[in-house]
């Protein structure tokens, strides 16, 4: 039987976003770069919020939006882990969220006064850091 992965994520209480969203957004990060492959199992509900210092129900939100996005399969008694690759979204949705992603993107970094071009490189130097991660 398969050991739950460590997972090591961290919790910033400045974040502005919730902590279940921090939780699910390192989840979903850690799968896309392939640190956390699919049949990894994760920590239980309350060995995660021990570890995070954090209610369990927090994780337990965390957990059950994963799972019902397609990200986590929940097996009855063994636990959750990682799910089989699947296009989670359609193309419509995953092109209305890059959208919107964009606008978020642009709506923060366009008062730092970059030029576009080094901008760009800067984006394109982050995702070949991850890109070693999820072709190994």
């Amino acid at each position: 039987m398969a050991r739950p992965q460590a997972l090591m994520i961290q919790i910033a209480t400045g974040d502005p976003r919730p902590i279940s969203k921090q939780i699910v957004d390192a989840v979903r990060m850690k799968i896309a770069t392939a640190e956390l492959e699919p049949g990894d199992q994760l920590p239980s509900v309350r060995g995660l919020a021990q570890q995070l210092t954090i209610n369990p129900n927090t994780v337990a939100r965390a957990y059950a939006e994963l799972t019902a996005e397609g990200w986590l399969d929940a097996r009855q008694g063994l636990g959750l882990y990682v799910a089989p690759p699947r296009q989670r979204l359609s193309d419509a949705e995953r092109e209305r969220r890059l959208d919107e992603a964009i606008q978020r993107f642009l709506h923060d970094v366009i008062a730092l006064d970059f030029a576009p071009d080094e901008v760009q490189a800067r984006l394109h130097h982050e995702f070949l850091a991850l890109a070693p991660r999820k072709s190994a």
